[in-house]
């Protein structure tokens, strides 16, 4: 089973508490972890985090520096444990306007994790739905496929996410209701489920309301 989350709301829950939106994804962080931990139990076999957007850059600098070096301390400081849990870690988007640094840690973890078979995590960061299929076309391209060998499998295998399944549940917290440019090409039939709760209060309870209303719809991919 593959889960993808947008992880949304963590700036509101600290602002409705009266602390600075950084608390919010320090508070948001503790789920990442319990979540990494539990989902595998519950036949979670890929995981997809919606960590930072395209859009994001638009955030106050100071926030997203926070943001930035919360993700670099958390690839340094977390990957014997992912490694002893048996995570695969991918990072997928955009890396050209990354700092240089960040990129080889980034592929330097990977590396280390890559034999990770207990759960396929993926980490969006610096993503966008419509600049993945964007970069893959123009790989195809690049390569010079002729149209007759473009297909759907093609497609996908030019993503970022090739190799892994789409999504069979996305969940989105917070009350918002949309895919903000997330996952648009593989979400075509991922089942879609929405809630109030903040991302900080998203429990493992909260998760497994989410499999509950899952595991009792009926999946037709366009059949009756």
């Amino acid at each position: 089973m593959h889960v993808a989350i947008i992880m949304d709301g963590n700036g509101r829950w600290a602002q409705k508490r009266g602390f600075p939106r950084i608390q919010g994804h320090r508070e948001g962080l503790k789920r990442v972890e319990e979540l990494i931990r539990y989902a595998p139990k519950k036949g979670v076999r890929h995981l997809t985090l919606y960590a930072f957007s395209t859009e994001n850059w638009r955030r106050p600098r100071h926030e997203r520096e926070f943001l930035f070096s919360m993700f670099e301390s958390y690839l340094k400081g977390k990957r014997d444990e992912l490694k002893h849990n048996g995570v695969q870690l991918r990072i997928i988007g955009l890396r050209d306007n990354l700092p240089e640094n960040l990129v080889d840690l980034i592929k330097e973890t990977e590396d280390y994790l890559s034999k990770g078979s207990n759960l396929t995590l993926q980490i969006a960061f610096n993503y966008g739905g419509r600049s993945e299929i964007v970069k893959a076309v123009k790989g195809i391209i690049n390569d010079e496929l002729k149209d007759f060998e473009v297909d759907e499998r093609v497609i996908s295998r030019y993503l970022f996410t090739s190799g892994v399944p789409d999504p069979d549940l996305l969940i989105r917290t917070s009350g918002e209701k949309r895919l903000s440019n997330f996952l648009l090409w593989q979400s075509a039939y991922t089942e879609l489920y929405f809630t109030n709760v903040f991302w900080p209060d998203f429990t493992e309870e909260e998760f497994d309301k989410a499999l509950g209303e899952f595991f009792q719809r009926r999946r037709r991919f366009g059949g009756i």
